[in-house]
């Protein structure tokens, strides 16, 4: 008799985060079990060790930038605002919301919490008049809190790009949503002893260059090897099986110590406008 069990999807919880609402508002309705788990790094060390069957993580925020973690995961009653002297959240949080929190909680200390909802939980469980949290509206649904704000980011256009995960010899795509789609994009990360001679990043990324090849993003991020030692992480335009870009990935790996394909993939939005994007492994 076949398996009822529905594929298990791990994000970062629990209940009522950011990463919830991008897995349910990408996913077929019903078609995953949603596992909510306590930091990025166990989703991720999890779906490595085949406990759950794909992931969605945060990669990156149009106002913060990146989120380090997954990008080394890879490679690795209401109170009233004049009286709320403790604002929770998730570290990332705040530096979305600093013209709200400067110009009406000024006086108020910042707390960070494991996530945005842990933050609401925690809020709603201790219940003590001049404490707060900046999360969900699905979270603050979840655990009962009452919303005294709503829309508090600087931005209206701040937006957390998502990435579904599946480990490398996988071929089941997600079950994701019919979505709008654009052109293929690929991810990668590479270093190599070159970085440290002049010219050498430059010679890696003329092999896009010259096949007109667009890179979209490229950062550093530390090794943790030495001091000075880098790594590249690069968005570019096209899939990784298309010649083009198969040929620049190949002239990349001869002057690299190290090339990692993280993924080829398609983005696509949700009804509500939001970002996922569906991870394809090459």
């Amino acid at each position: 008799m076949a398996s009822t069990a529905r594929p298990r999807a791990g994000y970062l919880g629990p209940e009522g985060t950011f990463s919830e609402e991008a897995l349910l508002a990408s996913a077929i309705p019903g078609a995953v079990q949603p596992v909510p788990l306590t930091s990025i790094y166990e989703v991720v060390m999890q779906l490595r060790a085949g406990e759950l069957e794909w992931a969605i993580v945060p990669i990156e925020n149009s106002l913060d930038g990146s989120v380090s973690v997954t990008l080394d995961l890879l490679a690795e009653e209401a109170d009233q605002l004049g009286e709320i002297d403790t604002v929770l959240s998730h570290p990332q949080v705040p530096g979305q919301c600093e013209r709200f929190l400067r110009h009406e909680l000024a006086h108020a200390r910042i707390l960070p919490a494991a996530s945005t909802a842990e933050a609401v939980r925690t809020v709603t469980s201790q219940a003590r008049r001049g404490q707060a949290a900046l999360g969900t509206l699905l979270a603050a649904d979840i655990y009962r809190g009452t919303v005294i704000r709503e829309g508090v980011q600087d931005s209206e256009d701040n937006e957390t790009r998502f990435v579904w995960l599946a480990r490398a010899h996988d071929e089941v795509a997600p079950p994701l949503n019919a979505a709008v789609a654009w052109d293929w994009k690929t991810s990668l990360v590479f270093w190599g002893p070159g970085a440290e001679r002049p010219g050498w990043l430059v010679r890696c990324l003329d092999e896009f260059a010259r096949r007109d090849i667009n890179l979209t993003k490229i950062e550093s991020r530390p090794r943790r090897r030495r001091l000075g030692s880098y790594m590249f992480f690069a968005d570019l335009s096209g899939n990784a099986h298309e010649r083009p870009v198969a040929e620049a990935i190949a002239g990349l790996r001869a002057l690299c110590e190290e090339v990692r394909v993280l993924g080829s993939y398609l983005p696509a939005r949700d009804a509500d406008g939001g970002a996922p994007a569906a991870w394809r492994a090459p």
